[in-house]
């Protein structure tokens, strides 16, 4: 069996083809679009990015976009940056997203689970009840369409009404996660200046309580701009001097009204982890998320009303804003507060089947550290609701790939999706009509026309490149905050290849049509002037009992060569001997090649991450080339800040 032709680990059958929405969308554009009618997905993709203005008015068609007034055309400027969507249309992303209400009322539109994972429904009059209540607050307030509202809350069903709410006035919505300390906070918020900020007192994480108390205190010192401060008593506690009642402003009666504004009004602001330097604050607009988010949720992931989506996620991620838009496709959402490990590993699993969901999605690390674990979620829970287990956050190994298929079921649709912050999308992903190969993601996304360039922007197939995206999408950033000549939007995407969106991670688009994602290209590896993404190290390394998590870094050094360290944070109980030093050099030789054999195997107390989960290779690299801690990093953006200690010592000691 040749690797360019292998045995797919899942195929749809051809009764859940013909039920795709997918589907359904296809043979309708081709009949009022002259979309193919046929040569399946490959066809309607190679069609959605050919015919991008019709593929996109498609989509607002086929899920009954309301303008309040119509647009001129659907693309009034295609150049990147600057791409112009639906010039002269109005609309409002609150309102889609409470459509439901009207045929389903007093059906569940929000499932809420806490650490006691007993699942507490909000229905869909009620959300709307409680979102038409806050807005008309808001407006009294003197919130205005283009004012920012933010929120320091956990993953509870105050913070989508609180986001519904501010987009229905035309307000400019972002949040942040109660574990986020107040520097992380002000180096987020202080630069698009709230008028109002939602909290809590508080939260629970992993059995505990935690008292945010103080830091809200300083968040309420130094951002100058506040008019109004809402106090969310998750843990109980009293309302603070001169803040308002989250229970007197939802307890009103009254249906929202929405502000219509134009189809590139911004609907909330985004941050990177700023692990180098202040966070890029990413705007996003009303119309493009919409019409992304109900293309992505309601053809890729093929989620209706019958849904349940359950996503593991913090206020202070992407997936998050994804989550709250599975309302636009009357989906059920699932929203989890607290430790995804508690009070043991297979905790996600558990609340999948309270749940119910029909899709659940997590983070690759979450299905590695179960199957290290020896969770077995079919064998303890029902899971037969499950169409689809989704992953982010960063590759899925083949190995994960294989212990959901065994260990959920063998009849499973495995989507691994990758995208990102700056789109709050995926750029390839999920396809219901399409197989599942082994550490493969299935396909680009209609209407993105995604490819692996070299360096000389020359497309490649079966070969490693850069990620490129080479026509506008509705979802790409309107500008970033404080970035009033577009400088910092232009450099960080489109300084490669002008006039072409460049990701920063190293991809492989198959012949098959299919797309491997081999890690970020900014912390490449290079030995010998051969590329390697560091993600292929971690999932052959990883593999091992040993080894509890591990990081790789290049670094060039004065002389012209070049060092790379595999840093690795054992297992309890282990101990790096030469017996697991020779494995470990062992397994990457036969597993990827001699190339990819670290200098140096170092033992480290743990490995950094940003907030979101991701380890981080950048900073620590910039530190073993002797940059100061101060400068390497963005402190606030670290989940554990004493452990960079670690590797500034070790750079200290190396020079």
């Amino acid at each position: 069996m040749s690797t360019a032709n292998p045995l797919p680990l899942w195929q749809p059958d051809p009764e859940r083809i013909a039920q795709a929405q997918v589907t359904k969308f296809q043979s309708w554009a081709a009949e009022h679009h002259g979309a193919p009618a046929d040569g399946g997905y490959a066809a309607l993709h190679r069609w959605s990015v050919d015919e991008l203005d019709t593929f996109w008015q498609a989509v607002t068609e086929w899920f009954d976009v309301r303008f309040s007034t119509p647009y001129a055309r659907v693309l009034g400027d295609r150049s990147m940056p600057g791409a112009h969507w639906f010039p002269g249309a109005t609309l409002n992303y609150a309102e889609h997203a409470l459509r439901a209400t009207a045929t389903r009322a007093h059906e569940p539109a929000l499932l809420y689970v806490d650490e006691t994972h007993e699942p507490s429904p909000v229905t869909w009059a009620e959300l709307s009840r409680q979102v038409g209540s806050l807005a008309a607050e808001l407006r009294t307030l003197g919130v205005r369409p283009g004012d920012r509202v933010s929120g320091y809350l956990p993953n509870i069903p105050q913070a989508v009404v609180a986001l519904l709410a501010t987009a229905a006035v035309g307000g400019v919505w972002t949040s942040c996660a109660p574990d986020f300390g107040a520097r992380s906070v002000l180096d987020r918020f202080q630069q698009v200046e709230p008028v109002v900020l939602f909290t809590v007192d508080g939260y629970r994480y992993g059995g505990k309580e935690h008292d945010r108390r103080d830091t809200v205190a300083e968040l309420r010192r130094e951002l100058p701009t506040l008019r109004a401060v809402v106090h969310i008593p998750l843990l109980g506690t009293n309302t603070p001097e001169g803040a308002l009642e989250w229970a007197s402003l939802t307890s009103a009666d009254v249906e929202p009204v929405f502000e219509q504004v134009p189809f590139e009004h911004p609907l909330w602001v985004l941050y990177s982890s700023g692990t180098t330097g202040l966070p890029k604050a990413i705007v996003q607009s009303q119309g493009g998320i919409l019409v992304e988010h109900l293309k992505q949720l309601g053809l890729h992931c093929d989620l209706g009303p019958e849904d349940r989506l359950f996503w593991y996620t913090s206020t202070g991620w992407m997936m998050w804003n994804f989550l709250v838009s599975g309302l636009l496709t009357g989906t059920t959402i699932v929203l989890y507060d607290g430790s995804p490990g508690y009070p043991d590993t297979a905790a996600q699993w558990r609340i999948a089947e309270r749940t119910g969901a029909t899709l659940y999605g997590t983070s690759a690390a979450y299905v590695m550290a179960c199957r290290k674990a020896g969770v077995h979620p079919s064998r303890d829970f029902d899971l037969s609701k499950i169409q689809c287990v989704a992953t982010t956050g960063s590759p899925l190994p083949p190995d994960g790939f294989r212990w959901l298929h065994d260990e959920v079921r063998d009849d499973l649709w495995i989507a691994s999706v990758s995208g990102g912050t700056d789109v709050c999308s995926c750029f390839a992903g999920a396809v219901p009509t399409l197989p599942v190969y082994i550490g493969e993601l299935q396909a680009p996304g209609l209407g993105t026309d995604l490819q692996s360039w070299d360096p000389n922007g020359e497309p490649l197939v079966d070969e490693v490149g850069e990620l490129v995206v080479t026509n506008p999408m509705p979802s790409m950033p309107i500008y970033f905050w404080n970035d009033p000549d577009g400088t910092r939007y232009h450099d960080s995407y489109f300084d490669t290849y002008p006039g072409v969106w460049r990701h920063g991670d190293w991809i492989t688009v198959t012949s098959r049509g299919s797309v491997v994602i081999h890690g970020r290209s900014d912390s490449t590896l290079n030995r010998q002037g051969v590329r390697m993404g560091s993600a292929d190290i971690y999932e052959a390394v990883e593999r091992l009992p040993e080894i509890k998590e591990s990081l790789v870094i290049g670094i060039e050094q004065p002389d012209g060569g070049y060092w790379m360290p595999l840093f690795v944070h054992l297992a309890p109980g282990a101990d790096l001997d030469d017996a697991l030093l020779s494995r470990i050099k062992q397994t990457i030789r036969e597993q990827l090649s001699p190339r990819h054999v670290p200098d140096e195997v170092i033992e480290v107390p743990g490995v950094p991450h940003t907030l979101t989960g991701k380890r981080i290779e950048v900073p620590v690299k910039r530190l073993l080339q002797g940059t100061p801690l101060e400068k390497a990093v963005n402190p606030g953006s670290i989940d554990n800040l004493d452990l960079l200690s670690f590797y500034e010592d070790l750079a200290r000691k190396r020079a």
